[in-house]
């Protein structure tokens, strides 16, 4: 990649043709963990970003998922996007998100490089919203277990209840830390996905 300091856009390479990118994504600001109530303009952003994604490498396919993406859902107001590639693309998609200004991981448990995921910030009608960009192969077992999730979620609004529940209760119990709490909310997503096979 060559970074323009003039231009501040930036090119990668896709197919060995050049293409120009103006970074949109801002830092990632570290905020401690917080049960935020549903905001109907994270599905704007997520859609805002499957088509700037989508404009410069067609055949890669963005979708909403998390609680963000569940009308009536709080949570930590994160925007997650699963970023899902055909073969042979992953690194073209990186380099994508590189350019675009999202960053990596600073955590002490990183995804790994070959599932990576990218942290970021964009702007919306005044509001600062978080991005987690989740790069998957489009055939991994990991792409059906987030969308049953998160479909299990819009159709059960019980359920949805008692997920609310559980990440206020982790909240309550003094944990602040990203990682921590989302291990202490994995068990309720683990044994939602084991109900549904």
């Amino acid at each position: 990649m060559i970074y323009s300091r003039a231009l501040r856009a930036v090119t990668f390479m896709v197919t060995s043709m050049p293409h120009q990118v103006e970074p949109i994504i801002t830092l990632y600001p570290e905020l401690p963990v917080a049960c935020r109530e549903y905001d109907p303009r994270a599905a704007q952003v997520a859609q805002h970003l499957a088509q700037i994604i989508a404009s410069h490498l067609p055949a890669v396919m963005v979708e909403h998922v998390g609680s963000t993406a569940v009308p009536g859902c709080a949570g930590k107001g994160i925007v997650d996007v699963m970023i899902l590639y055909p073969p042979g693309q992953l690194e073209e998609v990186k380099a994508l998100l590189d350019a675009l200004g999202f960053q990596r991981q600073k955590t002490r448990d990183p995804f790994p490089e070959d599932r990576p995921m990218r942290r970021g910030a964009i702007e919306r009608e005044g509001t600062l919203f978080r991005l987690h960009a989740h790069v998957l192969a489009s055939d991994s077992p990991e792409v059906t277990d987030f969308r049953r999730f998160r479909d299990q979620l819009r159709a059960d609004p019980e359920l949805m209840a008692a997920y609310i529940q559980r990440k206020r209760a982790i909240i309550e119990s003094g944990v602040t830390d990203s990682i921590d709490y989302c291990e202490r909310k994995g068990s309720f997503v683990t044994a939602v996905l084991e109900a549904l096979h």
